[in-house]
């Protein structure tokens, strides 16, 4: 199998990390070679995450290079944006549509990016943004935001409801599982 390449964008404390050792813990479960990197940058002062996720009969590295993303799972706008160049060409991006100001923004020293998604669009990418942020708040906590995103990025997989299932109640702590298992469904059926 050729090797698959995603990648998972956003700001510190959105729950990237665990959406990439979900998707790991799936795939490892299904018999691929798996490699997952993080690079936390200033993850815990609002700054970039990105955690690379490569799957396949052998894979060699875990760092993912430009134009080399099957897809870019982007939990914020102006992230989305930040990652366009390592989108393979007929690659997609889905992206919640939620902003977050950085902090040249919130300083006043910037605004924030018009029309993100017609942008990325512009470039040739698929582009699948919708309100996670809505459905995890339906779920019952904003901080759900990533299983909802996970539950989306599901329909572009062939493993079954039961196998995401299976990963999510390994990767959940027990107190958070049902309100995760939810957000995932609303995402899947979004």
């Amino acid at each position: 199998m050729e090797t698959k390449n995603i990648m998972i964008v956003g700001v510190g404390g959105q729950g990237t990390l665990l959406a990439s050792k979900l998707l790991g813990r799936l795939l490892l479960g299904k018999g691929y070679d798996v490699k997952v990197s993080e690079v936390h940058g200033m993850s815990q002062r609002g700054g970039s995450v990105v955690t690379y996720v490569r799957w396949g009969d052998r894979v060699c590295s875990p760092i993912i290079d430009k134009g080399q993303a099957d897809c870019v799972l982007s939990f914020e706008l102006l992230e989305a944006a930040r990652y366009t160049e390592y989108v393979k060409p007929g690659g997609r991006i889905i992206v919640n549509s939620q902003q977050i100001n950085p902090m040249p923004v919130v300083a006043g020293a910037a605004s924030y990016p018009e029309n993100l998604v017609e942008k990325i669009a512009g470039l040739g990418i698929q582009v699948d943004a919708f309100d996670a942020l809505t459905l995890a708040e339906e779920a019952g906590s904003s901080k759900a935001v990533n299983l909802v995103l996970m539950g989306r990025l599901s329909k572009h997989f062939e493993f079954t409801t039961q196998e995401w299932m299976e990963a999510i109640e390994h990767s959940v702590p027990p107190k958070f599982l049902e309100m995760n298992k939810k957000a995932f469904a609303l995402g899947q059926s979004a």
